[in-house]
């Protein structure tokens, strides 16, 4: 790339100060603005020649930003004709003049023109400075502190530090010594935003007069040490130079529309780049009140200081002292003592997992005690002398393998489940949030129970059977008949053999496909075996269990070594898990039959998500946080697949949102996409279909579904606690949203009942401070409900859109802490997010809408720093008990539930982490 104009005597390693301007009929204004900090500040005034002044003054005062290497303007004013000249700013221009005249009288003469061209130009600047200003800027730290946050193009560990490693990527990706413009954010760490890379690329070259589509390494170089350098107004000006396409020192309305877009789409926000043109004359109107038709770098600077001022802030400020007291008490620390720290951690892991360590402890020890009294029974028969040790496995392994199989189907009895949840006091020592875990762990006993009894069999005890001499068989002839078993076949001809051989095979099926890889559809597989993978397949392969429990009964009834009835125990075992179970499957049919439900609205949201309202079947209750199954004939008749409730108990429908994740979530949303349309005016949805008439009406041409529930969910807990603490990943927000709009409805009917006061207090403190407070009847405990969303896509916030703004306007008391964060957008801070930012404060705090969500609640960048969190919690309600809900993807599980646990064991505030199984 080559550098416009001369080079003003610049050579070799000597330094010079050489002030550089542009031409006059460039119509480009030749300041740079303020620069670094290590600069000082000089005023001096130039006579402008008759022909270029055309009124009275002659003067105009300059401010100039000297450092060692550079002379920058940093304002110019108009100075009154008879004000004599500052010495110092004389000497300055002296030494100015003779380090030029060191270097050679026709660079002095080039400069001397320059700066004579360039005054006309200061002549018209000084006019702009009449104009009413706008205020004071607050310079002071926390603001320049917080602008600074807010136009960071690399951060400062990557700065000076990082150079090595970008001249590293400059020497890979360079084409004969040259980088060219594409390859440019890739070489600086900007490879996912190529456009806004290509942007800062021409911003820097036009700051430099470059021209041509590549650079050097030395101007590389340049690039790199502005927009890593640290100083507030440097990383002003290079924004500012972004956004002013053509360099003249104003930015138009068009560039600003322009930089939105390119902002949007840097962020992945689609609905800000349809608006762009809309925004543009927001900030406009806001920063250009005179309607000059151009914004200046000071009018940038102004709204960049002025950010903290708008935004707002929620939740209490705690005491510095306490924050860096928690941190410090926070920071891990390491028993030196080996026998300490076993103790230590033994202790926090029962204080933290009791429930689930007395279950398990009790279901080894009645798996041990059942495979001891097989192994010493048969230990003591005649068999022994025969088949050896192989055979008291086999029948150890055998009578667990009963045992679990009977007990695998407890845990997945779901009404029983919320039943006891619901009804009883067993909650308190039984884990129900973790049914499906349980139902897991039993699942692996029953695979070492087959592999014990099978294995045994199959490779020791038939083996000696078969080879025992003639002798040693007479004791087994009441087993296997006069003749001794001669080979291998006689064993699976039998109706033993087939029946464990089959049983085995349908339970290999069924075990594989229920795991994470294929049911998650983690493995690809070509087809047709593509199949194998996804819900369906894991659905309908866990029902070869019923031809499973009908082949165990067989085989427990055709036994080798027992003849007697009552030692053929199979169906003991079994008997009551099964009717229990077969109960609950009769009950689920004939509810979802006999109570109808009518489809209300249908809407297909951004994202893939589709949310159905159906009427509330008579008799229907169930409590914020419960899910419910959804059939669909159309889809499949015999699926049914679990969903959390969005509706509040006191709404007169039931809502659910379905994201398309599945074979079966994308055929449903295809089906009811085919019967909706594009919405009116004032409506949310891509598609949607509502109902004109009543609650009781439907929309005709609906596919048939069918509802069965409600089924208890750790979230259905949450009035048990005064302050919750409700995390959402995604889609997995839908029971919290639920949990929100009984909040707000608790709260209505708590300022009917005159409990609590429109205008008290912030929260419910005064309300409900006891028992004696509370209505007769009410479980209302709730003070205090932090709710963090966190999604990937813009689109995902119109789900809720309603909710959300219900909540912030009911909400007088501050009940409630709404935080949504949009992961896709760069973190607050990054240069790439800046005029979002600047936007979202500007709309938020004209129009009290967020620009991001479409709610009345900020947006937050990136992803929440969830120690930040449960510390602000914890210094906020000490002492106290917190509930911690999570709704997602298990990748957040492990980082939540260990913080909850630290805060737990190093502070008084106790934080109980709650996660939703499906």
């Amino acid at each position: 790339m080559q550098k416009m104009g001369t080079d003003d005597g610049r050579g070799g390693d000597q330094p010079s100060d050489i002030i550089e301007t542009e031409s006059v009929g460039s119509d480009r204004v030749g300041h740079s603005g303020p620069l670094n900090k290590r600069s000082s500040r000089k005023s001096a005034r130039f006579n402008l020649p008759e022909s270029a002044a055309g009124d009275d003054e002659q003067y105009v005062e300059i401010t100039l930003d000297v450092r060692d290497d550079s002379v920058a303007v940093h304002s110019v004013k108009p100075a009154a004709s008879g004000e004599a000249e500052d010495p110092e700013v004389t000497l300055l221009a002296r030494t100015l003049e003779k380090q030029s005249g060191s270097i050679g009288s026709a660079v002095l003469r080039s400069a001397s023109s320059r700066i004579r061209q360039v005054s006309q130009e200061l002549k018209r600047l000084a006019s702009f400075t009449k104009r009413p200003g706008a205020g004071p800027i607050d310079r002071s730290k926390s603001a320049a502190a917080h602008a600074l946050k807010g136009l960071k193009f690399i951060s400062r560990t990557e700065g000076a530090a990082g150079w090595p490693a970008v001249e590293k990527r400059f020497d890979e990706l360079a084409v004969d010594g040259a980088l060219p413009r594409s390859l440019f954010g890739q070489c600086i760490g900007m490879k996912e935003s190529k456009e806004f890379a290509g942007e800062l690329f021409d911003a820097l070259a036009r700051r430099r007069n470059l021209i041509g589509d590549s650079i050097t390494k030395a101007e590389m170089r340049e690039f790199w040490d502005q927009i890593s350098d640290q100083s507030f107004d440097s990383r002003l000006q290079t924004f500012f130079d972004m956004v002013d396409k053509d360099a003249d020192g104003r930015i138009g309305e068009e560039e600003v529309k322009e930089i939105i877009s390119l902002s949007a789409s840097a962020n992945k926000l689609s609905k800000i780049q349809e608006q762009a043109e809309e925004y543009a004359r927001l900030i406009m109107e806001e920063l250009d009140p005179n309607n000059l038709g151009y914004i200046e770098i000071y009018n940038l600077e102004m709204l960049l200081l002025q950010v903290p001022s708008k935004s707002i802030r929620i939740g209490t400020t705690n005491s510095k002292n306490l924050s860096q007291m928690l941190s410090q008490k926070l920071k891990p620390t390491e028993e030196p003592n080996l026998l300490r720290r076993w103790y230590q951690r033994s202790r926090y892991f029962l204080e933290d997992n009791w429930k689930r360590v007395w279950v398990i402890a009790l279901w080894l020890a009645i798996c041990a005690g059942l495979f001891t009294w097989k192994f010493i029974q048969y230990r003591q028969r005649a068999v022994y002398h025969v088949m050896g040790y192989c055979v008291c496995v086999a029948k150890g392994g055998a009578e667990t393998l009963k045992f679990n199989m009977a007990l695998i189907l407890l845990p997945v009895c779901r009404n029983t489940i919320t039943w006891l949840r619901n009804k009883t006091k067993l909650g308190a020592a039984l884990p129900f949030d973790d049914n499906l875990n349980f139902h897991k762990v039993i699942a692996v006993g029953i695979v070492l129970g087959v592999g014990l009894h099978a294995i045994s069999h199959l490779t020791c005890d038939f083996p000696r059977l078969l080879h025992a001499s003639d002798a040693a068989y007479v004791p087994m002839k009441p087993f296997f008949g006069d003749t001794r078993p001669n080979n291998y076949w006689w064993f699976v001809k039998g109706t033993e053999g087939w029946t464990g051989i089959t049983m085995v095979v349908l339970m290999t099926i069924a075990f594989t496909l229920a795991t994470p890889w294929f049911r998650r559809g983690r493995v690809r597989l070509p087809k047709p075996l593509n199949r194998l993978t996804g819900f369906n397949a894991f659905w309908y392969s866990h029902h070869l269990f019923v031809i499973v429990y009908i082949l165990l009964i067989i085989h427990g009834t055709f036994l080798y070594l027992s003849h007697q009835w009552y030692k053929k125990t199979t169906w003991m075992y079994l008997a009551i898990p099964m009717i229990i179970y077969g109960t609950e499957r009769l009950i689920r049919a004939f509810r979802s039959s006999v109570r109808p439900v009518n489809i209300l609205k249908v809407a297909v949201y951004p994202g893939n998500v589709l949310t159905l309202h159906v009427s509330k079947p008579q008799g229907f209750k169930y409590r914020s946080g419960q899910y419910i199954f959804v059939n669909c004939a159309a889809v499949s008749p015999f699926q049914w697949h679990p969903f959390s409730i969005t509706s509040a108990p006191q709404d007169h429908y039931l809502s659910v949102h379905i994201r398309t994740l599945g074979d079966w979530t994308r055929q449903l949303k295809t089906v009811f996409s085919q019967v909706c349309q594009r919405p009116a005016d004032g409506k949310s949805g891509l598609l949607r279909a509502d109902c004109d008439g009543d609650a009781n009406g439907s929309i005709p041409s609906m596919p048939r579904v069918l509802i069965d529930g409600p089924y208890g969910a750790p979230a259905q807990d949450y009035k048990k606690y005064d302050v919750v603490l409700l995390v959402g990943l995604g889609i997995g927000a839908t029971p919290f949203i639920s949990i929100l709009k009984d909040i707000v409805n608790n709260m209505k009917q708590l300022e009917l009942e005159g409990l609590l006061d429109p205008e008290g207090d912030r929260d419910l403190e005064n309300a409900l401070g006891g028992s004696s407070h509370r209505p007769s009847g009410t479980t209302f405990n709730t003070r205090r409900a932090y709710f963090y969303w966190v999604t990937r896509e813009q689109g995902s916030f119109e789900w809720f859109r309603g909710v959300m703004n219900e909540v912030a306007e009911t909400d007088k008391k501050g009940v409630i802490e709404l935080h949504t964060y949009c992961t896709s957008v760069y973190e607050e801070g990054d240069a790439r997010s800046a005029l979002i930012t600047m936007l979202q404060s500007l709309n938020h705090a004209k129009h009290g809408v967020d620009v991001v969500s479409g709610t009345r609640v900020k947006t937050h960048f990136a992803r929440p720093n969830w120690r930040n969190v449960y510390k602000r919690i914890a210094l906020n309600h000490r002492d106290q008990r917190i509930g911690v809900f999570y709704c997602g993807a298990p990748t957040l599980t492990k980082q939540l539930r260990q913080l909850a646990l630290d805060f737990s064991r190093k502070t008084t505030t106790k934080f109980d982490f709650h996660k939703e199984n499906f």
